[in-house]
């Protein structure tokens, strides 16, 4: 038997989500089937982050044990053909010990939100971006991102039926950027709670709006309450980016 990291991109459009759903198609089906075509074994893979239906991945891992004997180049490329009808691709296999393992082993989730900023409503990046139609202050957001640096209780974006046993999580690095009318927001930590990253972008656009300063923005965050936070802002924004091991 041989452990496969597989780093996979994905339009998440196509997808219910990624985890395996009964009455509609998810990336882990997707993939699982790939292999059961690929090496006729039942295999259950493990993944560093599921995604929601809308949100698309970049560089998402996963890991599967296949006892077929294969090199890294076959598995990628005959994973790919078995997928080819589905928006999803295998960049990279990689061979790693049996104590790899895709979830638990990460150091660090990287996520990317895209916004498109102007009046009029999206056409080529309508499903891969998030239209927002109010105008949108860029240093404001970005001094209320670093707020959420460090180590802190995230209650006020926790989702109702998020299953983390502890709101407390570490935020390494944030960043706001704007180029022309699009805005990005980039977070990574170790770990997030559900619908954290869309629920930290729509407060932030209360701040981009002006109607909450920064001041009130770490009052809110400080409150620890769902209800005082913004609204979640559409999936169809969020990117995951790519995770960092050891």
């Amino acid at each position: 038997m041989q452990r496969w990291k597989l780093t996979l991109e994905y339009d998440g459009a196509g997808f219910c989500g990624w985890q395996m759903q009964k009455d509609a198609r998810s990336v882990q089906q997707t993939v699982e089937e790939a292999i059961k075509g690929f090496a006729d074994e039942h295999v259950r893979i493990h993944v560093a982050g599921r995604t929601d239906a809308g949100v698309h991945a970049l560089a998402q891992v996963c890991h599967a044990d296949i006892d077929r004997p294969s090199d890294a180049d076959t598995v990628r490329d005959a994973l790919n053909y078995y997928m080819r009808k589905h928006p999803v691709i295998i960049l990279k296999a990689e061979a790693v010990t049996t104590d790899f393992h895709a979830r638990f082993s990460a150091q660090a989730r990287h996520y990317m939100f895209r916004v498109i900023n102007r009046p009029r409503p999206l056409t080529i990046d309508r499903g891969y971006a998030v239209h927002f139609y109010k105008p949108l202050e860029l240093q404001p957001m970005q001094e209320a991102a670093a707020v959420l640096l460090g180590h802190h209780d995230f209650t006020s974006f926790r989702a109702i039926n998020c299953q983390s046993p502890s709101p407390m999580k570490t935020m390494l690095h944030t960043r706001v950027e704007q180029k022309d009318e699009e805005f990005r927001f980039y977070f990574s930590a170790k770990s997030f709670l559900y619908h954290q990253v869309r629920n930290m972008v729509g407060s932030l656009f209360f701040v981009g709006t002006g109607q909450w300063s920064v001041a009130e923005f770490k009052r809110m965050f400080e409150a620890k309450e769902r209800a005082q936070a913004g609204p979640t802002a559409p999936p169809q924004g969020l990117y995951f980016m790519g995770v960092t091991y050891d």
